[in-house]
């Protein structure tokens, strides 16, 4: 039996300059989506009264609310597979949150919706009336676990496992267009080839071997797959994150990190001397409140993000990438006198000198 499907809208490919070289290019690819570390993805549940889609009935020329909230039940799940992301020890923290102005990440339950969830930090272009994330079936139904575990895997910037170039899988083209038409999930062939049949990139893929076990590789039967020939019988991930799943999330989300950051201070830079995917963060506590500058300097692809502390908790106030572009990350932001404010910076890789810094005026 063909089972409901996690079907990601098709993702935008970067459009980056022509001339970058392969290992500044490959580092873009592969770090694009993924938050800095130590960031706090506050998630909200949309509510029913007010949070919906209003969709046309078939045949009557009438239009249906769809409600976007669910269940007490089906939230819960949603809560301890958060809870088992974050038991694997990484550098994100997810806390719950009930206003949807303070929440990263925004989760409905519309039905007939598909479930499938914004790739990282892609999750931070929609609008805050918007959902970043949906489960559009009984995820309290034996088996279903995995689905909220597969969808949280992608708001922590993971991909789908299957379409790794480095799996070497043949697929029957249009069998699996055939198979994936059909009901329960009734896909369209762009939707099939944007979630089975499409390739990533190499650097996309996060290692260069694939994983059959991991969380992120979508359950599919027989007939599917030509070759190898032990996968003819179909792909029967577990439903849980794989031990290979935990090392990459380990990867790019360490746990803990050095005792306290670094003072930034107005006018007087600091040097970063950062490796690819590295990262580093530094303290501001203003002197007055006013319009601030935080940036970076020098031949480098970086993330910049600034967080205010709140009730002893980073909140996201802004952030700039400068990826795969000649500038420097720089951001303009109101800072005020009494609070205390935390920079991050993440690096891609540099080019040039190497050397780069960061201030604050």
């Amino acid at each position: 039996m063909t089972r409901r499907l996690c079907s990601l809208p098709r993702q935008p490919v970067p459009a980056y300059p022509p001339g970058l070289t392969a290992e500044r290019l490959g580092a873009l690819l592969a770090g694009r989506r993924m938050w800095v570390n130590g960031t706090v993805l506050h998630y909200c549940f949309l509510d029913a009264r007010t949070d919906a889609s209003v969709i046309p009935v078939p045949g009557s020329g009438e239009l249906r609310r769809v409600p976007w909230a669910g269940g007490e039940g089906q939230r819960e799940v949603v809560r301890d597979c958060f809870r088992e992301w974050q038991d694997l020890g990484i550098g994100v923290v997810f806390a719950e949150v009930a206003d949807r102005h303070e929440a990263e990440l925004r989760i409905g339950f519309q039905a007939g919706a598909g479930s499938w969830s914004a790739v990282g930090r892609d999750a931070l272009s929609a609008g805050r009336g918007e959902r970043t994330m949906n489960l559009g079936w009984d995820v309290t139904a034996p088996g279903e676990r995995g689905t909220v575990l597969h969808q949280i895997g992608h708001a922590l910037g993971m991909v789908h496992e299957h379409q790794s170039p480095y799996a070497g899988l043949h697929w029957d083209d249009e069998a699996v267009c055939a198979e994936l038409a059909g009901p329960p999930n009734f896909w369209s062939r762009e939707t099939t080839y944007a979630n089975v049949l499409d390739r990533l990139d190499g650097c996309e893929a996060g290692t260069p071997m694939w994983d059959p076990q991991s969380v992120m590789t979508l359950p599919l039967g027989p007939g599917l797959v030509l070759e190898p020939e032990q996968y003819r019988g179909g792909l029967r991930p577990p439903g849980s994150p794989s031990p290979a799943d935990k090392e990459f999330v380990l990867r790019w989300y360490p746990p803990g990190g050095p005792a306290g950051p670094a003072a930034l201070v107005p006018f007087r830079s600091v040097p970063l001397g950062l490796g690819p995917g590295e990262q580093a963060d530094f303290a501001v506590e203003p002197a007055e409140t006013r319009e601030y500058t935080v940036g970076t300097f020098g031949e480098a692809d970086t993330v910049l993000v600034v967080f205010e502390e709140r009730d002893g908790e980073p909140r996201f106030l802004t952030g700039r990438d400068d990826g795969g572009t000649p500038d420097n990350a720089v951001v303009r932001v109101r800072l005020v006198r009494g609070r205390r404010y935390t920079v991050r910076v993440r690096l891609y890789s540099t080019w040039g000198s190497g050397e780069t810094a960061v201030m604050c005026w």
